[in-house]
């Protein structure tokens, strides 16, 4: 057996990742905003032994509201919950460079850092789109490439603020009367293109120093960050040999980057569904194809494509025109991504919304649980992936049943534990150090404990 285990992510979406999901009879349409519901879902997968949780976000409302459930809790909100509710799963939400401002957001994740005992993950994203852009007072959404660049010099800030305290900082002398030494506090006085900030932060710093860094962008731009910061990266991909291709160009980046390699873990995305024979589970995954409502497809399709409504009829293939991914401000990747789907297996618009409609140019994959735990395990081994994203198509069972029938799988294959060991951060999950700060000389001094 492999001494090399796989690094699982539930990656919690309302009702599932699949749009119809809210559909079936068994699925509850407020579950999105139902903290209950979310708490459930994190106690199952810290009883899968998941290394994480993750939830998506995005400041602008998502689709119309006939779609799915729109709306969503603010996840920074709704990780300090669940960590209240939870005792070994990391807790990873999704934030913007372009709509935050570094000071309030790095104060954010300490504090869930510290309440969390250093479970805390910031997955870090530059936000595509022209609604997000009008929400905070612009006409456009700015360019990719300032996107990025605002995002390396935000996570520069950031990572300036969360060293901002030594770690023996509070001296705690009562018979002093010295609570804390002014001496071991750095204020970042940053003064850069985008942001200016003096003072330090007032949260004193965390169990893991900073939360796990993660990153989604596949991009040019997208990667170049990964290689720079990341130190797991969100991904999709279709075939085992585009995520090899991935795997291989980010790791190598990241070793251009003066990184070790091995620190940064790739986490492809994928839907499984899961049956107790392939026809069973190809069943499920039509039930969920049967709800899909097209118009909604359509549009939303046109809108990652940035074509005009009604340039799309369903029972045609994508135009042959469409622009390059360099002509592309907004998702890049995941234009391409979808092109590419496309083209490769010819299919019409409407095949591409049924692909589509699990998991948005992640791989759907249905079949039995040693079906999937093959697929899994191909990737991991095959130098595709260090773990994944798993992205139930339906919440909760399909969370429930990928913890009952897979997991058990792959424990016995030697790639997952099979329990939690003693107290660790995230960080120390992820086979990670805590970082120095970087305002000590020699190393930080050791993490506080944790409670």
């Amino acid at each position: 057996m492999t001494t090399r285990q796989l690094h699982l992510n539930a990656f919690l979406m309302n009702t599932g990742h699949h749009e119809a999901s809210w559909r079936l009879p068994e699925s509850d349409p407020y579950a999105h905003v139902d903290l209950a519901h979310y708490v459930g879902l994190a106690r199952i997968a810290e009883r899968g032994t998941f290394d994480s949780l993750f939830l998506a976000d995005g400041p602008q409302l998502w689709s119309n509201l006939a779609q799915r459930p729109a709306g969503a809790l603010e996840p920074l909100t709704l990780l300090t919950a669940l960590a209240t509710a939870t005792e070994h799963i990391g807790l990873i939400a999704t934030a913007s460079t372009s709509y935050n401002s570094p000071y309030n957001l790095a104060r954010r994740f300490a504090s869930l850092d510290i309440i969390s005992g250093g479970r805390a993950g910031w997955n870090i994203v530059t936000t595509a789109g022209a609604e997000a852009a009008r929400n905070f007072g612009l006409e456009h959404e700015p360019a990719h490439a300032e996107r990025y660049a605002r995002a390396a010099e935000f996570l520069d800030v950031a990572l300036k603020l969360w060293d901002s305290w030594e770690d023996d900082a509070v001296v705690a002398d009562k018979a002093a009367g010295v609570w804390g030494d002014d001496n071991r506090i750095h204020p970042p006085r940053h003064r850069g293109t985008y942001f200016s900030v003096a003072g330090a932060l007032n949260v004193p710093r965390t169990p893991q120093g900073y939360p796990l860094l993660v990153q989604a962008g596949s991009s040019e731009d997208g990667k170049a960050f990964a290689a720079r910061y990341a130190e797991a990266v969100f991904t999709a991909q279709q075939t085992l040999t585009d995520a090899q291709a991935f795997y291989r160009d980010l790791k190598a980046r990241t070793r251009r980057a003066g990184r070790d390699p091995e620190q940064v873990k790739v986490l492809p995305g994928i839907v499984p569904v899961l049956g107790s024979t392939q026809a069973e589970a190809r069943a499920n995954e039509q039930i969920l194809e049967d709800h899909i409502v097209y118009d909604h497809g359509v549009a939303r399709l046109e809108s990652l494509l940035q074509l005009e409504p009604g340039t799309l009829e369903l029972d045609a293939r994508l135009p042959a025109d469409l622009p390059p991914e360099s002509a592309v401000e907004g998702a890049k990747s995941r234009y391409t991504l979808v092109v590419e789907l496309a083209r490769r297996d010819r299919l019409t618009v409407r095949q591409l919304i049924g692909r589509l409609g699990g998991g948005r140019g992640h791989l759907t994959f249905a079949g039995t649980p040693e079906q999937v735990a093959d697929q899994i395990g191909t990737w991991f081994t095959e130098g595709a992936a260090d773990g994944f994203n798993i992205m139930p198509a339906v919440l909760p069972s399909g969370l429930e049943a990928f913890v009952e029938h897979v997991v058990p799988i792959l424990r016995a294959r030697g790639l997952l534990r099979t329990a939690y060991g003693p107290r660790q951060t995230l960080r120390e999950r992820y086979g990670l150090p805590r970082p120095a700060n970087q305002y000590v000389t020699p190393a930080s001094s050791p993490a506080p404990a944790l409670v």
